[in-house]
């Protein structure tokens, strides 16, 4: 068993040699912890869910007719094509894991000094997402979003920018995580039938719950991946 002080020294010198990605840390937890803050900045999170799903409709050759997001913080992403087969599978998987994947990437561009260049990719995946934006609410949080981390991008200092961009990287992989949480909660409820993990098992005839387990699976190695990228 190790001794104590050793992992008191160790988390010491941990704080001492990377503050900001842990105060990133701190700061995004809070964010996606406090109910409040969640209401607030859930929609970003959902942002990256329906781009998830764009993204992969387009790759999977299905036509893509739009997206729209609601002020409850849901959002649907509607894509035409066949009504079955792979790349339907594959459009309803590309949302949940999104996030963290996003995250991921993101946090490999901080560990390498390219936080800039990190947030200015958010921005050009902000712009193309507003494209395939079909109303109002949706269009006015998706331009809100890009225009904070545009300021950031343009205006703030290296410090700042690497303190904002880690912080958007744990808060999209802790977001990843809880939005799963609160999809397994949903189905728990009786809320089910058009989630996506049910959506998968009508099309696959695996169990939803399978499906469910499966983003839990992913959400949680990625928060492990951006925790080792970002402070080791």
């Amino acid at each position: 068993m190790q001794d104590p002080t050793t992992v008191l020294d160790s988390l010491r010198m941990l704080v001492a040699d990377r503050p900001v990605p842990l105060i990133a840390a701190v700061l995004a937890l809070i964010a996606v912890g406090w109910p409040l803050l969640w209401r607030l900045t859930r929609t970003v999170v959902t942002i990256a869910h329906e781009g998830g799903h764009a993204v992969v409709a387009v790759v999977a050759g299905r036509g893509l007719t739009g997206i729209r997001l609601h002020p409850d913080t849901s959002g649907v992403t509607v894509s035409t094509g066949a009504q079955r087969g792979p790349g339907l599978v594959f459009t309803f998987l590309g949302g949940y894991p999104a996030p963290s994947l996003l995250g991921v990437g993101g946090a490999a561009l901080v560990a390498v000094d390219r936080s800039a260049l990190m947030l200015w990719i958010a921005v050009g995946l902000l712009v193309l997402t507003l494209v395939q934006i079909r109303n109002v609410y949706g269009g006015a949080a998706v331009v809100a979003t890009a225009a904070l981390v545009g300021a950031v991008a343009w205006w703030g200092e290296p410090r700042l920018q690497t303190g904002f961009a880690a912080a958007l990287c744990w808060f999209l992989v802790f977001g990843g995580l809880r939005a799963v949480r609160e999809l397994q909660r949903g189905r728990r409820g009786g809320r089910r039938g058009d989630s996506d993990a049910d959506m998968l098992a009508q099309l696959t005839h695996v169990p939803g719950g399978v499906w469910a387990a499966f983003f839990w699976l992913l959400g949680g190695v990625a928060v492990i991946v951006t925790g080792w990228v970002l402070l080791f």
